[in-house]
């Protein structure tokens, strides 16, 4: 349903929250219609990326550098693990955390994955021509670094109270803001 710029949903549909929601609601879904067949969801192909690029990484870790929750991390690695594609060893410096491999299966999976996960991430960037693409990757990216460290779970790499990698620069670096802390209202 078409909306005018008179229609009260506009200013909903116009807010940056709403868009995101949306945005990110579209890009899961072109996922899916490319990796369908293959039955592996876009958190499931995150987390075997990962292990594909960082063998033997914990489960923390991992939940750190995808920006993800614990649980919901345990969640998707038990799924994958009862699927026969993730294997758990007992850590070598530190009994209690597990290390995480791929799978022979798992490592099958994620080859077979690369082409329809390419074809997703050039479907989400098709509504923009080349320049608006790097403009829109570029906006992002300023945006995820500039609030990451507000989330719940921020992103590894993103976190300014750590070193910033190489080639990376904190957002506002040398220009810091003070935040006026608002009083906590007490119900009853």
């Amino acid at each position: 349903m078409a909306t005018s710029q008179n229609d009260p949903l506009e200013e909903l549909y116009r807010r940056p929250g709403f868009m995101i929601r949306r945005v990110h609601q579209i890009a899961v879904a072109l996922f899916i219609e490319e990796t369908g067949k293959l039955g592996v969801t876009n958190r499931q192909y995150g987390i075997l990326f990962v292990l594909k690029h960082r063998p033997g990484i914990d489960q923390i870790s991992v939940a750190n550098l995808l920006g993800l929750d614990r649980s919901t991390t345990g969640m998707v690695l038990k799924k994958l693990e009862e699927d026969g594609l993730v294997v758990r060893s007992v850590g070598v410096h530190d009994r209690r955390r597990h290390s995480l491999q791929l799978t022979t299966s798992g490592e099958k999976l994620l080859s077979q994955l690369a082409e329809p996960a390419r074809k997703a991430h050039a479907r989400v960037l098709s509504a923009f021509t080349p320049r608006e693409q790097t403009l829109f990757l570029a906006l992002l990216g300023k945006f995820m670094r500039a609030f990451n460290d507000s989330t719940r779970v921020p992103l590894d790499p993103y976190r300014t109270s750590q070193k910033t990698l190489p080639g990376m620069r904190r957002p506002n670096a040398g220009h810091t803001r003070k935040v006026r802390e608002r009083p906590v209202r007490r119900m009853g």
